[in-house]
């Protein structure tokens, strides 16, 4: 099936209307912009992942704004004092600016559009706020060096103090088949995600490989300064999933009996596996063991979970 991807003008109108929309439980203005704009390939919330901050600015006491960026004003300044440490602590020696920073959650949105494992759209939309992090420096531990302002040793924190609320901020909308096609592979071989697609599909799960896994995606540059593209599955269900109470005596029917209670409780069949090739809820040693059972004459494995974990066992893999 085609894609339902937008062309570039409504992906930058999305955009712009989603970041002026006010995050609310459950994303429901999100949402309506996403149905209005794309109505063949309306969204659903998905997951969200949080706990990670970004580098804000700097603020006086009084809430005044200095500057956008810290990094770039530490640089700026400091340049202006000829990379003078002293000189820059005398000019700026009240010692009142405060540190900023952006704490965010990334909320996951999926489209599916067709069948495979890669026909879907997912969104990706930041919900950051911007709260007071600490003082530029202590004036009782003033520092070293330039990089002390910037990342100090012994930080002067202060209460988290929100600065205003939160806000969206649109992080990118990917066609998955279109990401899989540009993962680099090994000579000879195929990237680990879009093996890990394809035993999806071969696989007993009946439902949308996006009904259960959503693609963390990050971009980086190489040496030769090239970008270069990684993609990790990540289970929309992993909180909710215990790890299993192995042992290596484990076998046969107690085995058994945790596979089928960990496929239950994430709601598909073969879950054990695709836990044990992402996320690492399955450990390894069950694979094996596992195998061991299935020598000895157990039947507790339908054959296309046997199939796949026998593929494991001569090419073992994670993604």
């Amino acid at each position: 099936m085609n894609s339902c991807v937008p062309d570039q003008p409504t992906v930058q109108r999305l955009m712009a209307e989603i970041e002026a929309s006010t995050p609310r439980p459950h994303h429901a203005s999100l949402l309506a912009v996403t149905e209005r704009l794309i109505p063949d390939c309306p969204c659903r919330f998905a997951l969200t992942r949080g706990g990670w901050y970004r580098s804000g600015g700097l603020v006086r006491p009084d809430g005044e704004r200095v500057a956008e960026q810290v990094e770039a004003w530490v640089e700026q300044e400091m340049a202006a004092c000829g990379d003078d440490l002293g000189e820059f602590l005398d000019r700026h020696g009240e010692g009142d600016l405060l540190v900023t920073r952006h704490t965010g959650r990334t909320h996951y949105f999926v489209a599916p559009y067709g069948s495979a494992p890669g026909e879907f759209l997912q969104m990706e939309v930041e919900e950051l706020q911007e709260v007071l992090d600490r003082r530029l420096w202590n004036p009782d531990a003033p520092p070293a060096d330039a990089q002390e302002l910037l990342d100090p040793i012994a930080p002067a924190q202060v209460a988290p103090q929100p600065l205003g609320a939160s806000r969206y901020h649109f992080r990118r909308l990917s066609d998955l088949r279109q990401v899989t096609a540009r993962l680099p592979a090994p000579v000879g071989g195929i990237a680990p995600l879009v093996r890990f697609m394809r035993e999806w599909s071969a696989s007993r799960a009946s439902a949308h490989f996006c009904e259960h896994w959503v693609v963390g995606l990050r971009e980086h540059h190489d040496r030769y300064n090239n970008v270069v593209l990684t993609a990790a599955p990540v289970s929309r269900h992993a909180r909710e999933l215990k790890p299993f109470h192995w042992n290596h005596a484990l076998s046969g029917l107690e085995a058994a009996n945790q596979l089928q209670a960990f496929d239950r409780a994430a709601g598909y069949p073969g879950a054990w596996y695709f836990h044990l090739v992402a996320g690492g809820l399955t450990p390894r040693d069950m694979a094996y063991a596992v195998m061991r059972d299935l020598e000895a004459g157990f039947g507790y494995l339908a054959d296309a979970e046997a199939a796949l974990l026998q593929g494991w066992l001569r090419a073992p893999y994670s993604v």
